[in-house]
């Protein structure tokens, strides 16, 4: 590695969660960062337990591994604190001093908003007013609040010392590259870039300290809210392939469609794609759920993947066969 940044292909709930927390724990990450906001949640299922995250990085699942929040991000107080209790992380989580804090006010500016709430279909985490408010310049950061006095640190700092020590160092981006402010369905997208050159920007790492760029792909699409989804499906038909799914944040109904390539391939171009990891392949090829092993997928699943590789022209290093952790099958050994 030893700086990985780990991105979402299509429109978010890719599964970035799961590969992240497997990462940590296969390959022992010293450090994770987290970018975005509240208005992205990541499941990890581990030990039997599972733990929906907005702030706290996935990687915690790895307990020498330092985490930090980086100053990119939309920080909301009691998301926070709530989730560093619930993880147990205290003493080894960090915020960066210019990260901005989400107030009660935004929550009721997003959620109060037509555009936002009934159009656009946001969250209503407050995000956008932040963000808003920081382009503004008025937002409130991390640094004046005496809350979190034991948590600021220089997570720029930090990091790139970490970089500079060879130490493997995991950049945990959000969202989905579709909901790009700048790449995505524009109206529909969040308030950010959701691209790899983002997610270095707002950890303040730069692109030349990256050595791989795995891409999250899921092994069909779903999306939530308004906006385009090529190849949708009706909700009958989608429910009959099993592939309807509920939102970790908002508790909405996922909409879905098929794998589409050309849209991977894209997402790969702009984010500059080094591997590819496919999850969900247990809900296609039901035979596949809980295999750890490229051998033991069954020859649908293997075709699946190849022809991922064949059309994208990147390599498919890990494959989620499970919600759990650990069922994995990871390839980062074998020759592409």
């Amino acid at each position: 590695m030893p700086c990985t940044v780990v991105v979402s292909g299509f429109w978010g709930d890719e599964g970035k969660g799961k590969i992240v927390s497997y990462l940590a724990l296969k390959d022992k990450i010293n450090v994770a960062v987290r970018v975005g906001s509240v208005n992205a949640g990541h499941t990890v299922i581990f030990n039997n337990r599972e733990y929906k995250l907005r702030l706290v990085p996935c990687a915690f699942v790895y307990k020498k591994c330092r985490l930090f929040i980086g100053p990119g991000a939309n920080v909301n107080l009691e998301v926070f604190f709530s989730e560093v209790e619930k993880t147990g992380v205290k003493g080894r989580i960090w915020i960066d001093y210019q990260s901005s804090i989400i107030e009660k006010e935004h929550i009721e500016r997003d959620k109060g908003s037509v555009h936002l709430a009934k159009k656009i279909g946001t969250t209503g985490q407050g995000v956008g007013p932040a963000v808003e408010d920081r382009v503004k310049r008025v937002a409130k950061i991390a640094r004046e609040i005496p809350r979190l006095k034991q948590y600021l640190i220089d997570v720029p700092l930090e990091v790139n010392k970490a970089i500079a020590r060879d130490d493997k160092v995991l950049l945990e981006g959000t969202q989905g590259f579709y909901l790009s402010l700048y790449h995505g369905t524009y109206p529909y997208v969040t308030s950010r870039d959701t691209s790899t050159a983002s997610v270095c920007g707002e950890a303040g790492v730069p692109p030349t300290k990256v050595d791989d760029v795995l891409l999250v792909f899921k092994a069909y699409v779903t999306r939530v809210g308004s906006g385009p989804l090529p190849g949708e499906l009706p909700e009958e038909e989608a429910r009959k392939r099993g592939w309807v799914e509920i939102a970790t944040v908002t508790g909405r109904m996922r909409r879905a469609a098929p794998f589409n390539y050309e849209l991977a391939r894209r997402a790969a171009m702009v984010n500059g794609a080094t591997q590819l990891a496919i999850t969900k392949i247990d809900v296609l090829f039901p035979e596949c759920a809980g295999v750890r092993r490229f051998d033991k997928l069954s020859g649908r699943a293997v075709s699946f993947i190849r022809n991922i590789e064949r059309e994208v022209k990147v390599p498919v290093k890990i494959i989620s066969t499970g919600p759990s952790t650990m069922d994995t099958v990871d390839r980062r050994e074998d020759a592409f």
